[in-house]
């Protein structure tokens, strides 16, 4: 009986030792920014309000060319929505910067399409904020400027 509650207390004491090890971190790599990004221009072009949904944090805030700040639920209701689509879409000239589980993905994002009854033809710089918490990546926050032909300050 005793080597039963000794094994019993060994097996207890080992498994509550494993279990308290702090669990290896891996920190946010640039495929991983870059294929959530993917993922998520993915949901938009085939108008999957789920896989935007999914590469989007809670705390998401895109801000808009004017200004703006348009919210996580904004966004993909507008995925989804009739009033907006694509004819072509574009994303190229991906730059990481990683610190940590942070990256700062610059992109240049090209869409045809139109949006509540109005066409659009786009030409963007963006910079989108990717972020890996708890082994979960997701995008933060996104802000696209269009690009001039003629240089303002730069």
């Amino acid at each position: 009986m005793r080597k039963i509650t000794a094994i019993i207390l060994f097996a207890s004491s080992l498994l509550f030792i494993t279990n308290c090890r702090p669990k290896k971190i891996t920190p946010l790599t640039e495929d991983e920014a870059i294929n959530i990004i993917k993922r998520f221009d993915e949901g938009w072009e085939h108008k999957d309000l789920e896989l935007v949904d999914s590469c989007l944090s809670p705390n998401y805030i895109y801000f808009t060319q004017s200004g703006g700040l348009f919210s996580r639920d904004s966004v993909v209701a507008t995925a989804g929505s009739p009033s907006y689509s694509l004819t072509s879409v574009e994303r190229s000239s991906f730059s990481v910067l990683l610190e940590d589980n942070v990256a700062i993905v610059s992109t240049r994002w090209k869409g045809v399409g139109e949006y509540r009854g109005r066409p659009f033809d786009e030409d963007q710089r963006c910079s989108i904020t990717v972020v890996k918490r708890n082994g979960k990546i997701e995008i933060l926050s996104e802000h696209c400027t269009p690009i001039k032909q003629m240089p303002i300050f730069h």
